[in-house]
């Protein structure tokens, strides 16, 4: 057999070319346990961003007791505690309906939670501070008042809400897949500020204002009117604007152009402005004509649909950036490294599952969980080698850090697999050279195979050889040199 050619040009071109499935001599600890963390090579930390780090942290800290003591001085503690628990509510709803958005490759929680409190905490505090201070200079220009909706809000909020996934995008890259995390990062910023600021209508113009006029009664009515209205109809509203945002990132973080890099999230940072400064206004125009069918003309031809279309970009965001896997391990099946099955079984969430029932069927529960290790450490090398495709690495740093990364997950793949070979009395022993099957039949004879046009899943394994080649399975030294000589008859002429 001659040796899988390697695909691609320049540092994109550089790949491991020799088929994992080489058995492990006793000596190499090479397979972790399955449920065991998946580790990347670590990236120095070096002072500028530890100083970065502890600022932010600091800040959204100080923020948080900063709109903490605000919100409890202007409201007091029942309306507090009262805005707080309405306020609650729905964040699990939508905080879930991103996390699903989010499945094929799910972000470290670290991330998820600093977007959250950037967005509930620093975004709540400067945005209250601006505003405020926009309404006391219209109101000593004796305009009116209500024009801080429409001309201060939608920039301050819009653009603090987007500061801390721009932070992610400029000290974290690497975390960014493409369009679907900006539109996860964005929006759970999004929900923590809408969270907060629900807390002030509720508990402020809801409660604090019904039990000042009638009593405790009719705070609580105020406040399932304003949920009602505020929250089951208009819940999607500040994370539909900021969205907008979201994709102008996700743009920017799978580009090598640097002009793309600024104009995509500048352009969607103006749209999400320009929504929400229409969304400000259309209550403005109703109070000022005392036309109430604006409202609704408004929310019936733009908002709603908008933000069904988003919601189906959305959905097929999520599919078309699922079957990355498809379209970029293809390269690794060439090269010997995967099986066309175990690239078939990563292209939709029913097929993974479908993989993780056999893994527990053939290997219990350690397969069970080498395959959801094994099923995410190839979706970033999938992500991965998108990005070498793209050029995203610009710095010789850059480029090498990928080229260890490269081969840390595939060594991990090797070793989740290396949980359920052989398991399955069902499947034939065999192994993929990079274009075709050698495979032992029970009569014991042997020839290759040629993969079917239809890959069947969600079977991913093939067998590898009993003998190995090379120590830990990676070839003569020289990561990206020639693959070794196949130590069977590849049966060809």
């Amino acid at each position: 057999m001659r040796p899988a050619p390697q695909v691609g040009g320049g540092y994109a071109g550089g790949m491991a070319v020799t088929p994992p499935g080489w058995p492990v001599p006793p000596s190499v600890p090479a397979v972790p346990p399955p449920d065991a963390p998946l580790r990347m090579p670590p990236r120095r930390l070096g002072w500028r961003r530890i100083l970065v780090l502890t600022g932010v942290v600091l800040l959204i800290a100080a923020c948080a007791v900063y709109m903490l003591y605000t919100l409890g001085a202007n409201l007091g503690l029942d309306a507090l505690l009262v805005g707080v628990a309405a306020a609650i509510l729905p964040v699990p709803v939508l905080v879930a309906c991103f996390l699903w958005l989010d499945r094929y490759e799910p972000e470290p929680l670290k991330y998820l939670v600093f977007c959250f409190a950037w967005g509930a905490f620093v975004s709540t505090a400067a945005s209250l501070t601006v505003n405020n201070a926009g309404a006391r200079l219209f109101e000593r220009w004796e305009l009116p008042s209500a024009l801080t909706a429409v001309l201060v809000a939608p920039f301050i909020e819009e653009l603090t809400k987007a500061l801390g996934p721009i932070l992610l995008l400029v000290f974290r890259r690497r975390e960014w897949s493409g369009i679907t995390d900006g539109l996860v990062y964005c929006g759970l910023s999004a929900v923590g500020f809408a969270m907060v600021e629900n807390i002030l209508y509720l508990g402020g113009l809801g409660y604090a204002s019904g039990v000042d006029e009638w009593g405790p009664a009719t705070g609580v009515r105020n406040v399932i009117v304003i949920f009602i209205t505020r929250i089951l109809f208009f819940g999607f509203a500040h994370p539909l604007f900021t969205s907008m945002t979201g994709v102008g990132l996700g743009i920017a973080a799978r580009t090598a152009d640097r002009r793309v890099r600024v104009l995509a999230p500048a352009a969607g940072l103006l749209l999400a402005m320009i929504l929400h400064g229409t969304w400000n206004l259309l209550p403005s125009l109703v109070q000022a004509t005392g036309q109430a069918a604006i409202f609704f003309f408004g929310i019936v031809a733009l908002m709603v649909p908008i933000f069904f279309g988003m919601v189906g970009f959305a959905v097929w965001l999520r599919a078309w950036e699922g079957r990355l896997t498809e379209r970029v391990l293809p390269d690794y099946v060439r090269a010997g490294w995967l099986t066309p099955p175990e690239v078939a079984a990563l292209g939709s969430l029913g097929r993974r599952h479908a993989a993780r029932v056999w893994a527990r069927r053939v290997a219990g529960e350690p397969g069970l969980r080498a395959m959801r290790g094994y099923q995410f450490a190839a979706t970033r090398l999938a992500l991965l080698r998108d990005g070498m495709r793209r050029g995203l690495d610009r710095k010789v740093t850059d480029r090498e850090r990928t080229a260890r990364e490269e081969r840390q997950l595939l060594e991990a793949i090797s070793a989740y697999r290396s949980f359920f070979v052989g398991r399955d009395p069902q499947a034939p022993v065999g192994i993929w050279d990079g274009q075709r099957y050698h495979l032992r039949f029970p009569d014991g004879s042997q020839r290759p195979v040629e993969a079917p046009d239809s890959p069947v899943v969600p079977i991913p394994v093939v067998l590898a050889p009993p003998a190995p080649a090379y120590p830990a399975g990676h070839g003569p030294p020289g990561w990206y040199g020639p693959g070794p000589v196949a130590p069977w008859r590849s049966g060809r002429p």
